[in-house]
């Protein structure tokens, strides 16, 4: 009997679904259960935000399409209270096949910087209840936003209470700064590393990804999550491909057009699995997802898109394909060309105009990869650099630094994923010279449960690094960030142990970036 078999049977007993499902008391009507993949809400305005559900009965269905049909009518409803005593909004929609049964409401017409829950109804059955918030009105003088930051979800890695301890704090509005899911599954060679196996081929088609974002959404800790909490969600790599960039495959011998293919089979299914607002691909097979969320005077998110329009890997045709390395200048001289993007031109520019205009006390870049740099050297000739990182596109960085030091928004903040660590990092005018100006003070969420890269060999190139503030990589777990009017406090906050579904948590340690001064100071 396959690995797959033995998870889609798991699921439709209820061995992963029932507890989300009896978490929240929900009847089920006759027949199978068609909301095992809970609700989520996303991307507030002050008069609104996303809802979203995904309807399916078998979550696992090899065609990705969940064990449903034909379209299905589906009511939702938005009320001022959790007992539903007060609906304030209610509407239609269709669950489409072509979607894969996803529901994406645009909700507006709502009151600013209040609680609202919400609900959906199809074929005789009510989905859990979800809580959401709207942003507040654009001028208003918020005291107090509390953020949870996480990154890095690998299933077979072990179980998702982190995300559990977050949806325990309560958050105002949830960061996911990629990595939602793992487009592989470890092998057999790594068999004493999984604590849960995926049961999956490699995702490379619509329905491989579709079954992975549905395997996520049975866990019940990010289920809860998502209940209690809108969010603001971009992608990094294994939503696709590990390390590709742009339109380039980290394997050899693939060429555009097929990887191009796959990429965009990969976002179609980010889509219809995320609570964020329409967005389709283009003829160009892109899919736009960048963009500004503010949050009254107090802060304006840029939430970025680091991998789809970005330059090709520097040194990309030697022998790692387009996979990142670790290279020097001598032996690969691309990476330092001025023409490569990191963000692309388009997306760049905007950026620019956003942090000219914004008002915001707190500029908040959420992204995906460490910005603040690591040199593997003393800065000679022979220093080495990872280049899939923003140290890959030292030109990219350059100019994103210029345009901070020039157009002065209050308070930069750069929140990245992607590492598996914790760092604290001061973001230089010049990342080539640590006694340059602190421009920005950027904050690395570890992972919520992939392992993290080698401490030791790390913490061996910190002298050379003195703009990383801290570093660990022992850890799993996540930022709670708390910003006020004058300052913004950041708690590391770790699991103890992954393998454990009951898994504890606590403060590894805390940073606070003062209003009017760029740097963190631990506490």
């Amino acid at each position: 009997m396959s690995s797959l078999t033995l998870h889609r049977r798991a699921l439709l007993s209820g061995l992963v679904v029932a507890p989300a499902v009896l978490r929240f008391g929900q009847a089920r009507a006759g027949g199978a259960y068609v909301f095992p993949l809970g609700v989520a809400s996303g991307d507030p305005a002050p008069d609104g935000m996303v809802l979203w559900t995904r309807l399916a009965n078998d979550p696992l269905a090899p065609d990705g399409l969940g064990g449903m049909g034909a379209a299905v009518h589906v009511r939702w409803e938005v009320a001022a209270d959790e007992a539903f005593r007060r609906v304030v909004m209610t509407g239609d929609a269709m669950a489409e096949p072509a979607a894969a049964h996803s529901v994406h409401v645009e909700v507006a017409g709502l009151r600013p910087d209040r609680p609202y829950w919400y609900r959906f109804t199809a074929l005789g059955q009510q989905s859990p209840v979800g809580r959401t918030r709207t942003a507040p009105a654009p001028n208003a003088d918020l005291d107090r936003l509390r953020l949870a930051v996480a990154s890095c979800s690998h299933w077979e890695r072990g179980y998702f209470s982190a995300y559990g301890h977050m949806a325990d704090e309560n958050p105002d509005l949830t960061l996911f700064l990629g990595d939602y899911i793992y487009e592989y599954s470890m092998g057999p060679d790594r068999k004493d590393q999984i604590v849960r196996p995926y049961g999956l081929e490699e995702a490379t088609s619509l329905a491989g990804y579709r079954n992975r974002y549905a395997l996520h959404r049975t866990d019940a800790d990010l289920q809860r999550l998502h209940h209690v909490a809108p969010c603001l969600a971009i992608w990094d790599d294994h939503e696709i491909q590990d390390d590709y960039s742009g339109i380039w495959s980290k394997t050899p011998g693939v060429s555009p057009d097929a990887f191009l293919r796959r990429r965009a089979a990969g976002y179609q299914a980010f889509y219809e699995a995320m609570p964020i607002r329409r967005t389709r691909l283009d003829a160009r097979l892109q899919m736009p997802i960048y963009r500004r969320i503010r949050y009254g005077k107090l802060a304006e998110f840029f939430m970025l898109d680091g991998r789809q329009y970005r330059s090709r890997q520097p040194c990309a045709d030697g022998p790692n394909g387009g996979k990142g390395q670790i290279v020097s200048d001598a032996a690969c001289p691309d990476r330092r060309d001025p023409a490569r993007t990191f963000l692309g031109f388009d997306q760049e520019r905007w950026l620019y105009d956003g942090l000219a205009n914004t008002q915001a006390r707190w500029t908040v870049l959420g992204q995906d990869l460490v910005m603040a740099g690591l040199r593997f050297g003393d800065g000679g000739p022979d220093t080495k650099f990872w280049t899939d990182t923003w140290d890959g596109f030292p030109g990219a960085r350059d100019r994103l630094a210029q345009a901070i030091t020039a157009l002065k928004p209050r308070n930069p903040v750069v929140l990245s994923g992607d590492y598996h660590s914790f760092w604290t990092n001061d973001v230089k005018l010049n990342a080539a010279d640590p006694a340059s100006a602190t421009i920005a003070t950027e904050f690395v969420g570890t992972s919520i449960t992939s392992s993290g890269p080698p401490y030791e060999g790390l913490m061996a190139t910190m002298p050379n690094n003195p703009q990383i503030k801290f570093f660990d990589s022992r850890v799993r777990g996540y930022m709670s960030i708390d910003l006020g009017r004058d300052r913004m406090t950041t708690r590391y906050r770790a699991i103890s142990d992954v393998r454990d579904p009951r898994a504890t948590v606590e403060t590894l340690n805390t940073w606070v970036v003062e209003d009017g001064r760029a740097g963190a100071t631990k506490v």
